[in-house]
């Protein structure tokens, strides 16, 4: 008698500890789920907050105002809306381009590649088209850092300018001879948003039109930062 009642205590005992283990695992199993959860609801919260602030640049439009934009040495250039200017002198090359942030975020300027591969080979409209539309951007290292931040706000219209000053420079050459010439021209531009985040290379193409008019299209966007803009 004695006996049989301690094996029955001693396999009830077995059974509350196995019954303990399995709550616990069920609690684990209910907490992961929980925190899987709530991460999930977490990213998707910061993915809706970083769209809510993230700007896109695209040419502005045709019949925006024309705007008067100075460089440094006291040198203006007016650019119309939709358009692009470029002048060329012996020692320095001038270039502005009309924008328009249609993002939500405030847009800030920050760097610029007038070519994203080193090629400087003059090349035909097809071949550019066909390069600007394969070759992704440099590294943020190797584009022009801005002399100033150009800010533009969500919306609002602005613009973008950038000169070459060093005729030693092969790239002075080519972009001067690309100007007095009148061919195309590809210009990566880097910005970020108002927290330096997002940061975003949007890839524009200045295309010669008329006699003195450039014309400025956007064809692809890269983000440097998280998900693609694509």
């Amino acid at each position: 008698m004695t006996a049989w009642t301690v094996t029955a205590s001693i396999n009830w005992e077995t059974v509350a500890s196995a019954a303990t283990a399995f709550g616990t695992l069920v609690l684990a199993l209910a907490t992961f789920s929980v925190v899987r959860s709530g991460r999930r609801s977490a990213v998707a919260t910061e993915t809706a907050l970083m769209a809510g602030i993230r700007p896109l640049l695209l040419p502005s439009r045709l019949d925006d105002p024309d705007q008067k934009v100075g460089f440094v040495d006291e040198h203006w250039v007016h650019v119309g809306g939709g358009r692009a200017a470029g002048e060329a002198t012996t020692d320095t090359v001038y270039l502005v381009m009309s924008l328009r942030n249609v993002g939500n975020g405030l847009a800030i300027l920050d760097r610029w590649d007038l070519t994203p591969y080193d090629v400087f080979a003059p090349v035909s409209a097809q071949e550019l088209n066909r390069r600007a539309g394969q070759q992704r951007p440099r590294r943020p290292d190797q584009f022009r850092r801005l002399t100033r931040d150009l800010y533009i706000p969500p919306g609002e219209l602005g613009f973008w300018q950038g000169a070459l000053r060093d005729p030693s420079e092969e790239l002075f050459k080519f972009a001067s001879d690309a100007v007095v010439e009148r061919r195309p021209l590809t210009l990566d531009l880097l910005y970020s948003d108002l927290r330096g985040g997002q940061r975003t290379v949007t890839r524009f193409t200045l295309r010669p039109v008329g006699e003195d008019q450039w014309l400025a299209t956007a064809g692809r966007h890269f983000a440097l930062d998280g998900p693609g803009l694509r």
